[in-house]
């Protein structure tokens, strides 16, 4: 088994890339230098795509899934010209859908890209109408779905504000690590804390 890392940051990779390099060697058992040798030892394969420009990532010997996803790990992040990478990308996208299960990767990047890049979602659409019908109801498809989902993460979000305004107005400004807790919490919980708020006497008895 090797280890690798895919590094799609906007810089070079500059930290450790083994684990000894983050560890004392006079930190030891007896505090001499004489420890390194025992100390763990763990280093990965990177792949830093800062470095490679997108003809090498689109020439490389491998599926089409792989160089689409590489070089969307690479140009689509806060990239408002998103698409323009798809278009580039245009015949390894059709190699991908003509793969098994080349559809569900398909939605999965396209899930990605709306993510994290910030083309227009029409752009998107137009390279997905020009794949295909199939590509195409995909696109409607992951659209949808990541509309609904944002809606879902709107409602949780608007839940917590207002639990937390519940909370600060009954037992006084709350703890960081309360209020952190709220935010992160799923809307079940939500609910659960809301109801418990009611009755509670104190912050703790909400929570437990």
């Amino acid at each position: 088994m090797i280890p690798l890392v895919v590094y799609n940051g906007k810089s070079q990779w500059s930290a450790p890339r083994r684990l000894e390099e983050l560890i004392d060697p006079a930190l030891g058992v007896t505090g001499d230098e004489g420890n390194a040798e025992y100390l763990p030892r763990f280093s990965f394969l990177l792949d830093d795509l800062a470095i490679i420009d997108f003809d090498q990532l689109r020439g490389r010997d491998t599926t089409p899934t792989v160089r689409v996803t590489l070089v969307s790990m690479k140009d689509a992040p806060d990239n408002p010209l998103a698409h323009e990478v798809l278009w580039k990308l245009f015949d390894e996208l059709r190699a991908m859908l003509r793969r098994p299960g080349g559809l569900e990767e398909f939605k999965a990047l396209l899930a990605y890209i709306r993510d994290v890049g910030e083309a227009p979602d029409s752009e998107i659409g137009r390279v997905a109408d020009a794949l295909g019908p199939e590509a195409k109801e995909a696109y409607v498809t992951t659209a949808e779905m990541l509309e609904a989902q944002g809606e879902a993460r709107g409602e949780t979000r608007g839940e917590a504000r207002m639990l937390i305004r519940v909370l600060t107005a009954k037992f006084g400004s709350l703890p960081e690590s309360a209020s952190r807790r709220v935010t992160e919490a799923s809307r079940d919980q939500l609910d659960t804390w809301g109801t418990r708020a009611v009755t509670a006497k104190t912050l703790d008895e909400v929570f437990s």
